[in-house]
C-alpha cells in the first residue's frame, strides 16, 4: 500500500452526503450545535453575574460549561464548512489540533467530573465541613489540574498519532480527526502506540470514574441513613444532575476509546462522536438547569430583570 507523509493534507470524508434527508440531518445537528453554544454560555452567564453562584460547586459547573463550548466550537463550524463547500481538506497542524483539543476537553472533563463529585460528597456527608474539605485553594487546583492534565494527554496522542506516515490517500472517514480513527491508516506497526493509548485512557477515564463510583457508594451509604423522606429527597436531587451527565460522558468516551479493535466500525464511531461532541454538550445545560431549582430561580430572576429594563429615548 503506497505511504504518504503528514506535510499532505488529510481528507474528511463527513457525517452527510449531499442528499435531501442527509440535509435536514444536518440542519437539525447545527440546530443542536447552536442550542449547545448558546446554553452553555447562559449557564457561564448566570454563574458569573448572580452573586448566589459564586460558590466552588458552581465554579466547577462553569468550567465544565466551558469546556462543552470549546469542544463544539472546535468541531463543529469545520465540519459545517466542509459540507457547504465541498472542501473536506485539512492540514496536518489542523488535525493535530483537533485530537489535541479533543483529547484535552475529553481528559480534562473526566477529572473535572471526578471533582465534581468529590463536592456533593461534601456537600452531602459533611455539610457543616463544606468550606474547609471544599475550599475555594482546593477547587481552583482541582481544576488547573483537570485542565493541565487533559493538555498532557492531548499533547501525546496528537504528536505520535501525525509521527506514522499515513495509507488510503489519506482519506478519514469521519467528520473530524479523531486518534484512534487516524491511527487506522497508518502504514506502520501502531501496536506499541495502541497499547500505550489504552493505558492512557485506562488512566483518564477509570481512574477518575473509580473516585466517582466511590464517593457516590459513599453519599448513598449517607442518604439511607438520614431519617426523613425531605433530606433523602434533597440528597437525591443534589447528585442526580452530575449523575446524569457522568452517564453520558463516561458510556461515549468508553465505547470509543476503550473498545477492542475487532470490534470497531467507521459508521458506529462516527455516530458515537458526534453524539458526544455535539449533542452531549447541548444536554448538560438541560439537564443543570431542568433539575436544578436554583438555577431556574436565577434565570426567571435573570429574564424578569431583562423585561423591566425599558430602552432610554433622547
Amino acid at each position: 500500500m503506497e505511504k504518504s507523509n503528514t506535510t499532505i493534507d488529510f481528507i474528511l470524508l463527513g457525517l452527510f452526503n449531499h442528499t435531501r434527508s442527509h440535509l435536514f440531518l444536518f440542519i437539525v445537528v447545527m440546530t443542536i450545535a447552536i442550542a449547545s453554544l448558546n446554553g452553555n454560555a447562559l449557564i457561564l452567564l448566570l454563574i458569573l453575574l448572580d452573586s448566589r453562584f459564586h460558590t466552588p460547586m458552581y465554579f466547577l459547573l462553569s468550567q465544565l460549561s466551558l469546556m462543552d463550548m470549546t469542544l463544539v466550537s472546535t468541531i463543529v463550524p469545520k465540519m459545517a464548512a466542509d459540507y457547504l463547500s465541498g472542501k473536506k481538506s485539512i492540514s496536518p497542524a489542523g488535525c493535530g489540533l483537533q485530537i489535541f483539543v479533543s483529547l484535552t476537553l475529553g481528559g480534562g472533563e473526566s477529572f473535572l467530573l471526578a471533582s465534581m463529585s468529590y463536592d456533593r460528597y461534601v456537600a452531602v456527608c459533611h455539610p457543616l465541613r463544606y468550606p474547609v474539605l471544599m475550599s475555594w485553594q482546593l477547587c481552583l487546583r482541582m481544576t488547573v489540574g483537570s485542565w493541565f492534565l487533559g493538555a498532557a494527554d492531548g499533547l501525546m496522542q496528537a504528536a505520535a498519532t501525525l509521527s506514522f506516515p499515513f495509507c488510503r490517500a489519506n482519506e478519514i472517514d469521519h467528520f473530524f480527526c479523531e486518534a484512534p480513527i487516524l491511527v487506522r491508516l497508518a502504514c506502520a506497526d501502531t501496536s506499541v502506540f495502541e497499547n500505550v493509548m489504552y493505558i492512557c485512557c485506562v488512566l483518564m477515564l477509570l481512574v477518575p470514574f473509580s473516585l466517582i463510583l466511590t464517593s457516590y457508594s459513599l453519599i448513598l451509604s449517607s442518604v439511607l441513613r438520614m431519617r426523613t423522606t425531605e433530606a433523602r429527597k434533597k440528597a437525591f436531587s443534589t447528585c442526580s444532575s452530575h449523575l446524569s451527565v457522568v452517564g453520558l460522558f463516561y458510556g461515549a468516551a468508553i465505547f470509543i476509546y476503550m473498545r477492542p479493535k475487532s470490534y470497531r466500525s467507521d459508521n458506529h464511531d462516527k455516530v458515537v462522536s458526534a453524539f458526544y461532541t455535539i449533542f452531549t454538550p447541548v444536554l448538560n445545560p438541560l439537564i443543570y438547569s431542568l433539575r436544578n431549582s436554583e438555577v431556574k430561580g436565577a434565570l426567571k430572576r435573570w429574564l424578569r430583570k431583562c423585561a423591566n429594563v425599558k430602552p432610554q429615548y433622547t
